[in-house]
């Protein structure tokens, strides 16, 4: 088996790419090992010391890290990886939910329907496999009076460059397709 990594944005995140599919559908983040429990190949990987955050996607791995060094991580995280495929256990457990979206509400008035589906549409089209192309992803959570309030998973979350990502991107693309839009914000 060969296991692809590929560098983020954030470097404190590394995208691992094991050429096979991860999650059929949605992704799931996981920020510590308790919450991993869910997840049996999760749980591989926080027990690797200096792993601070896992995210799946449909065809990667994205492992953020702590204070340790890549070089010294990356052999002992393709290794969890390698030896989870080849065992044949499941990524997740067979109860365990598939995370498509957050837990939390979303919000917006009800009016506002019409311009959240085209914010909602834009984002599922052009934002989010860019993002995931970085490890990552990002799901709508809320507007209000001409704000968009966004998630950030994966390589993205706690990224220096999601800021600009945000700003510079994301609030321009859809303030060019939805005048309304005037902000974009991490929540």
């Amino acid at each position: 088996m060969f296991i692809q990594t590929e560098t983020t944005p954030n470097p404190a995140t590394v995208k691992f790419l094991p050429g096979k599919v991860v999650m059929e559908a949605g992704n799931a983040e996981f920020r510590s090992a308790d919450d991993a429990i869910v997840s049996p190949l999760a749980t591989r990987l926080f027990a690797v010391p200096g792993v601070t955050a896992v995210m799946f996607g449909y065809d990667f791995i994205a492992v953020t890290k702590g204070e340790p060094e890549w070089q010294h991580l990356k052999p002992a995280i393709l290794g969890a990886i390698m030896e989870h495929f080849m065992s044949g256990a499941p990524v997740m457990a067979a109860e365990a939910p598939v995370f498509d979206d957050d837990s939390g509400e979303e919000f917006f008035d009800a009016g506002d329907e019409t311009l959240v589906a085209t914010i909602k549409e834009l984002l599922e089209t052009r934002v989010r496999p860019a993002v995931a192309q970085d490890g990552g992803d990002i799901t709508f959570r809320g507007y209000r009076e001409g704000t968009v309030f966004l998630n950030m998973k994966g390589a993205c979350s706690g990224c220096p460059s999601s800021t600009a990502t945000l700003k510079h991107g994301v609030q321009n693309l859809l303030h060019h397709f939805v005048p309304e839009v005037e902000h974009v914000e991490a929540v």
